[in-house]
């Protein structure tokens, strides 16, 4: 008679969460991925399957602290009998209201995963659970990793927010500001510098108008191996710095729920665009009122807590007030970013689009501003637009500053659209 072989030990699995390493066998993963409910039925099986440690069950602690805090949040619904009239509904898991459970919870969410699922699972609480109690009380809000995300649900909530968790909260805004700043602003700054006219060159040394692109090119071929640098023979400088105010940049955000994620970008770049000589820099919020966020941007989180994220809309309202902007038609960019469900009159909107191009206003509707790239909008009203060379596209904040220069260089927008929009991918 033939013994048969034991089945082979399923392969350890190791990663490191901010707690330090944790190794998973195959079982261990599935029973965290499955939930609670399973357990009976694995650890039934496990001395067959190579079960882990962990006693009676196949977690050790710390796994089934990790656990614990998924559960909470995402143990599913589950039926079971009633008492003759139906079937109930019981959830194995949940922190209902209690403060302290939630700061515990947060505590153990941010000590077994990373900070990019964390801000996920937050948002899941929020918006799945209606923990909302996160963002009430200064404990929670200071455990909170931010994210843009949760900056568009403080937004949306920021009138419930009782007052002694509003600092908490605009330090949550203040620190998602200065993360996006160091993502964009050097960028931004260098496609504005490289967008406008400095392609006239002087002989007279300058260091602030030095042209390193252009330096560096053409001494290439003065590359030296065992310095392992180049040492340039000639230099090329600017013939001047800006001049101020070369363009007027008009950014027309619409503060629909949908569109929290953009206008936290949006309020960002124009906040970063104002800073910069060269270019006057107007922002504005709309939502069936219109609201000129100018004043603000010399403060990005002051700006944002001047967004009221929700209500209607009236795009044409704010194409109307923007119109009133432009001073120099064929020295302004208009960027309108909204997903065009226009709740005010949309064929006087349209019309207002093409006064504009027709006299000169470079024009262009982003339909998010976001990593998603992934924008619900209306499309008929996107066509309508597109007609009338205004191109209508989403936009991730990584190519916001080349298409920007595009934008200011005076690039086919058309061309612009298609080769940075986010919905390709």
């Amino acid at each position: 008679m033939t013994k048969k072989k034991a089945p082979p030990a399923p392969t350890p699995i190791a990663t490191t969460t901010p707690a330090g390493p944790m190794t998973f066998d195959r079982n261990q993963r599935w029973r965290l991925i499955l939930g609670k409910r399973v357990e009976g039925q694995m650890c039934g099986g496990a001395a067959g399957m190579g079960g882990g440690p962990g006693g009676g069950g196949l977690l050790t602690r710390e796994m089934a602290e990790m656990d614990a805090a998924l559960g909470a949040l995402y143990d599913i619904e589950e039926t079971e009998p009633g008492d003759g009239s139906g079937s109930r509904t019981r959830r194995s898991a949940g922190l209902g209201a209690s403060r302290p459970k939630l700061a515990a919870w947060l505590g153990d969410v941010r000590k077994y995963f990373e900070q990019d699922v964390v801000a996920v699972i937050q948002q899941d609480a929020i918006e799945r659970r209606g923990w909302k109690e996160l963002l009430f009380e200064p404990e929670s809000l200071a455990q909170i990793t931010p994210s843009v995300e949760l900056v568009g649900t403080l937004l949306t909530m920021k009138d419930m927010i009782p007052d002694r968790a509003k600092d908490a909260a605009r330090e949550i805004v203040r620190s998602v500001v200065e993360e996006i700043k160091k993502r964009m602003q050097g960028e931004l700054e260098r496609a504005v510098r490289g967008a406008l006219d400095r392609s006239r060159h002087q002989p007279i040394p300058s260091l602030p108008n030095l042209d390193w692109r252009r330096t560096i090119g053409k001494n290439l071929k003065n590359y030296q191996k065992d310095r392992r640098t180049i040492v340039p023979d000639r230099f090329f400088f600017f013939a001047r710095q800006h001049r101020r105010r070369e363009w007027n940049v008009i950014v027309a955000m619409d503060q629909s729920g949908s569109m929290a994620s953009s206008v936290v970008y949006g309020g960002v770049m124009g906040s970063i665009l104002a800073s910069l000589p060269a270019l006057e820099t107007h922002v504005v919020a709309f939502d069936t009122e219109v609201v000129d966020l100018t004043p603000r941007l010399v403060d990005p989180v002051d700006l944002i807590f001047g967004i009221q994220l929700g209500g209607g809309t009236d795009i044409n309202r704010a194409v109307g007030y923007c119109q009133g902007l432009v001073s120099n038609p064929r020295r302004t960019l208009f960027i309108l970013l909204t997903d065009l469900y226009e709740g005010g009159n949309q064929e006087q909107m349209v019309k207002r689009m093409e006064e504009m191009v027709q006299s000169g206003v470079r024009a262009m509707c982003l339909l998010a501003l976001d990593d998603s790239g992934t924008p619900m909008y209306d499309a008929e009203l996107a066509k309508k637009l597109a007609k009338l060379d205004v191109p209508c596209f989403a936009c991730t904040p990584n190519a916001l500053p080349a298409m920007l220069e595009a934008a200011l260089k005076g690039h086919d927008l058309e061309t612009i659209a298609r080769r940075f929009d986010a919905r390709k991918g």
